[in-house]
């Protein structure tokens, strides 16, 4: 039993090991290419460590390319969008999980339903809504669309974990009289902290990955997205590498920070919601 044990850790380790690699070597790449030189990339056969190190690259995204503006939109967008979705699916969810209403079955399978169709099917009609609006290459118009996007999953991921939250702390506050809303923001809201994060994260990612909508839906330079800003860097004829490679760690920057700070919480919102009390 105690062999049987210790081959079980090895091939556990074996594949983490197997699974780190796999993950961290495209980041190693990114890093090596971002040092580089213009010349150096392009030495066969290519080398891990560069003979000349120069953080020209670094300097250049921000000097030579509005990228600024870039980090400035998205942050704006992506920021919004993450608080308005918790707000909203935590309502969501919160009422799904405590109150018995027709259509409440329909109301979460619909939810999913939203996330099976694929997002490019909405392009033209997201676009004639807002051209009609008149929110095309707007902030609140990519805020309004990244929500569409986000609330659904993200009000069934907090469904899930109140559920998982005792339905008696509600009926005990509602005795010492307290209103519903005030035993969601005061009671329930703060228990659930760890589902927040974990749906706080999800949203983020979303957001600050999206890539086709910021794309179509904004015309002007300074109305553009990171993700849009680093696939302008592909040209047509040349490709300053280092150039993309280096905004590209920059822009991972924020979703590490994220992760960092809200890991703990994460874990236990991933979790939270699959025993049932």
């Amino acid at each position: 039993m105690l062999k049987k044990m210790k081959i079980n850790n090895i091939l556990s380790l074996i594949i983490l090991i197997f699974a780190s690699f796999m993950v961290l070597f495209p980041v190693a790449w990114m890093l090596s290419t971002s040092l580089k030189t213009m010349q150096e990339m392009f030495v066969t056969p290519p080398r891990w460590i560069p003979q000349e190190i120069t953080f020209r690259a670094f300097a250049r995204i921000w000097t030579d390319y509005p990228f600024v503006r870039f980090f400035y939109n998205s942050i704006l967008i992506v920021s919004t969008t993450t608080i308005v979705s918790l707000f909203f699916s935590s309502l969501a969810g919160y009422g799904a999980s405590r109150f018995n209403f027709k259509g409440k079955s329909s109301f979460l399978v619909f939810l999913l339903v939203t996330q099976m169709f694929p997002s490019v099917m909405l392009l033209i009609p997201f676009y004639r809504v807002l051209n009609i609006l008149g929110l095309i290459n707007t902030h609140l118009g990519l805020i309004i669309v990244y929500m569409a996007f986000t609330t659904p999953l993200c009000s069934w991921m907090m469904y899930g974990y109140f559920e998982s939250i005792p339905k008696e702390l509600d009926d005990a506050a509602s005795i010492d009289g307290c209103s519903k809303f005030r035993t969601y923001w005061q009671i329930v809201l703060p228990l659930s902290l760890p589902g927040l994060a974990a749906t706080g994260i999800y949203a983020f990612i979303m957001s600050w990955n999206e890539y086709l909508f910021a794309l179509v839906l904004t015309t002007d330079d300074s109305m553009k997205t990171v993700p849009v800003g680093i696939g302008s860097l592909v040209g047509q004829y040349r490709t300053a590498w280092n150039d993309l490679m280096a905004v590209s760690l920059v822009a991972s920057i924020p979703m590490l920070i994220a992760f960092f700070f809200l890991s703990k919480k994460l874990i236990g919102g991933l979790t939270g919601g699959a025993v049932k009390q």
